[in-house]
């Protein structure tokens, strides 16, 4: 049955086109897609996130379990509050789901991970947590509000009172903030994000998550679907589970080596595939621009002088006005690109991602 976040009614409200993902009834726009996407880059806009995971990790033997769950080396968070983007992996080295870490205490780390992937990610976290002091808890009843955008911050720093306000100003990029007894009650508020712009995402309790959703509304942050978000991430340069990396694929042969943290003494899941593809995996994700007209799409060939590869997320970039896409290839110098349209050779441009910075085309793009 599908599923359905406590804003449900928000978005049916607000004429919002829904569909299915990943079973949960989500809105894809509310209108425009792309004035939605552009007023994520100028202004402020909102995504109703509720659909993703929250798991809280509690017990001694957190940080232990930690370091064998996930790539990324959670000896790096000594301050509370602090974040880190990781791996977990299969115990071949393949990618179960990518997600965020937040340390909050020294027996009480946070995880967020992806809610297509939900059942999975929590029968594994809960197999390789056996023989750990650990306790792992899903939270359902907290809903998720990603506010992104060049005034992000600003408007939600005005619905809270002065002293959250001024905490939640101070957080770092990748930090987060627990508040306590605020107007919409216990709040996380986090300074991630899967746009490129800066902005916050607010864990929330179900029985504030609407009124939280209208005051934002009334402030002036736009509501926007999954079709902005998709188109914004991919500019950004943020890979999605499931499109640009799955089980099969290694974080080296997903561009995302530098969550992995090789250090010394740390037998964590796949390490030693990570280890043997440290210095070159025998793929590689590339960053595509086409400058003739139409879209790049997944599972499109791509042909490289290394041979063949496919489409990974491909999209329409309204920012920079051009299709961009994700690839993986083989490894080596890629040569000259083409993308195989409907029988057509077409050529494209290999670029560094991201594709989009502070809301401009990057250079070279």
């Amino acid at each position: 049955m599908t599923q359905k976040t406590i804003l449900n009614d928000a978005h049916r409200a607000l004429g919002a086109r829904m569909v299915d993902f990943g079973g949960w009834d989500m809105p894809v726009a509310y209108g425009s897609q792309i004035e939605e996407h552009h007023h994520v880059r100028r202004d402020a806009g909102m995504f109703d996130v509720s659909h993703m995971t929250v798991v809280d990790l509690r017990g001694a033997g957190t940080r232990d379990f930690l370091r064998k769950l996930v790539a990324n080396s959670v000896d790096k968070l000594k301050v509370p509050g602090k974040a880190l983007y990781t791996c977990m992996l299969t115990l071949e080295g393949g990618i179960v789901d990518d997600l965020i870490v937040y340390f909050m205490s020294d027996d009480w780390f946070r995880l967020i991970v992806n809610a297509a992937t939900r059942e999975k990610d929590l029968a594994w976290i809960a197999a390789q947590a056996e023989g750990f002091e650990v306790t792992v808890t899903e939270r359902p009843e907290l809903a998720m509000i990603a506010v992104q955008g060049p005034k992000a911050r600003e408007i939600v720093g005005d619905l809270l009172g002065e002293a959250d306000a001024a905490k939640v100003a101070r957080l770092g990029r990748f930090a987060a903030a627990d508040l306590t007894g605020t107007s919409y009650g216990d709040l996380f508020v986090a300074r991630t994000g899967y746009t490129g712009e800066d902005g916050f995402e607010i864990v929330v309790g179900e029985a504030h998550a609407v009124a939280l959703w209208h005051a934002l509304q009334a402030a002036g942050v736009a509501p926007a679907g999954l079709g902005a978000r998709d188109t914004l991430r991919l500019e950004a340069g943020l890979a999605l589970y499931g499109q640009d990396m799955d089980e099969t694929v290694s974080p080296y042969e997903a561009a995302l080596g530098w969550t992995v943290a090789l250090d010394e003494g740390r037998a964590f899941n796949g390490r030693a595939l990570l280890e043997s593809q440290a210095a070159g995996a025998p793929r590689q994700m590339i960053g595509l621009v086409m400058d003739d007209k139409g879209v790049l799409r997944h599972g499109q060939t791509v042909s490289t002088a290394n041979g063949a590869g496919e489409i990974l997320s491909g999209t329409f970039s309204p920012t920079i006005g051009k299709a961009i896409a994700f690839a993986r290839v083989p490894a080596g110098e890629p040569g000259e690109v083409t993308v195989d349209i409907r029988g057509r050779q077409v050529p494209v441009r290999v670029v560094k991602f991201p594709f989009v910075r502070n809301g401009q085309p990057a250079d070279g793009v």
